[in-house]
């Protein structure tokens, strides 16, 4: 089944020059858990939540969060890639801290019906833009002590975003942050904390302002092995084999990093093209003795960002060829269009990504 049309895009916005920032839009979902159960849920119009100062959400953190995208299809659809999927990584941030989880068929209810009500806030088909879904969970009801809150705040916000490349993919130059740890080898790395992502902010402006468009994280405990970039994970690809002129797709393997949704896309599309994936720890000596042809960072907001060169402590590697530091190399421009053919319509979804299937229609509350 396939629904009618959704409204066409909003002539408010000026698609071509629409960057990555905050617009304002009708609304957002919101739900409530109170008393052992989550509520059935409204519309919010408004950009602003109302809070006790006594929520745990600001005094201890107590919050998680994640982001997903929705697209505007080749038949007119809007659909959401994967939300289940940051379902099941959102009810493991939860747990982590001791928030209640919220369940799978509730979290793709969310995002749906805040879509539904922004449907004219998604970009346009073909214009590389999609609408941002940020899902946010906070312990909202009143505690000082250091417990967890006795209520939860659920909502998901809508923000339509521009074409991440519109100048084309190209690659950035990356720096080792060497003086910080983002994370504990038992701590809370694999989780999608907003804690986790304040503190590298004072390291990641600090390398922009150098020209580093991106930073990397060593393993906490021997500064030997890649964990991750502080926005997003690590991947990739290593020279062609000789004998059959593939690539093996390689993701660090550690207790530290985030379960990307965007890498686990990308390893089942490396796989459906007979490539070999190696989930495993990686030394950085890879990168020092040049084992990777194609280097990139990995995630929701870009899909792919290709790394050309990583400095650390004064010395810089050169990744890959000249042709792959000038421009993406054909491993990941072949995965970048394939995963990016699929959140548009343009190819066959196999996997059931796009959700729902039929498309969203629009819902007015």
């Amino acid at each position: 089944m396939t629904l009618n049309a959704p409204p066409a895009p909003t002539t408010a916005i000026d698609w071509d020059n629409l960057g990555f920032k905050w617009v304002d839009t009708n609304g957002h979902a919101k739900y409530i858990y109170s008393n052992g159960q989550w509520d059935q849920g409204e519309f919010v119009k408004d950009s602003y939540i109302k809070m006790h100062i006594c929520a745990p959400a600001l005094n201890y953190g107590q919050e998680c969060f994640e982001g997903i995208k929705a697209y505007r299809c080749k038949d007119g659809q809007v659909r959401i890639f994967r939300p289940d999927a940051n379902a099941r990584r959102m009810q493991y941030s939860a747990d982590l801290a001791c928030m209640a989880p919220v369940p799978e068929d509730l979290f793709v209810e969310a995002c749906v019906r805040a879509v539904a009500g922004n449907l004219e806030f998604v970009p346009p088909y073909g214009s590389g833009g999609a609408l941002y879904l940020r899902p946010l969970l906070l312990g909202t009801g009143p505690e000082i002590g250091l417990y967890p809150a006795p209520e939860f705040t659920f909502l998901v916000m809508v923000i339509p975003v521009g074409n991440f490349y519109k100048s084309g993919v190209k690659p950035v130059d990356c720096l080792v942050v060497d003086n910080f740890d983002r994370a504990a080898p038992l701590g809370t790395g694999a989780a999608k904390l907003g804690g986790n992502y304040a503190p590298v902010l004072k390291h990641s402006s600090a390398a922009k302002e150098k020209g580093y468009a991106i930073t990397l994280h060593l393993d906490s405990k021997t500064h030997s092995n890649v964990d991750e970039f502080s926005t997003s994970n690590f991947v990739a690809l290593t020279y062609p084999s000789q004998s059959d002129n593939t690539p093996v797709f390689v993701a660090p393997e550690s207790p530290s990093i985030l379960n990307s949704v965007t890498k686990q896309s990308l390893v089942q599309l490396a796989k459906s093209f007979g490539w070999k994936v190696e989930n495993q720890v990686v030394p950085f000596t890879d990168i020092t003795d040049n084992r990777f042809e194609e280097i990139a960072a990995c995630g929701t907001a870009a899909v792919i960002t290709p790394v050309k060169t990583i400095e650390r402590a004064g010395v810089t590697y050169q990744i890959g060829t000249e042709k792959t530091r000038e421009a993406i190399g054909a491993g990941f421009l072949r995965l970048f269009t394939e995963m990016r053919g699929i959140q548009n319509g343009d190819i066959a979804d196999p996997y059931g990504w796009m959700q729902p299937a039929e498309g969203i229609a629009p819902r007015y509350e």
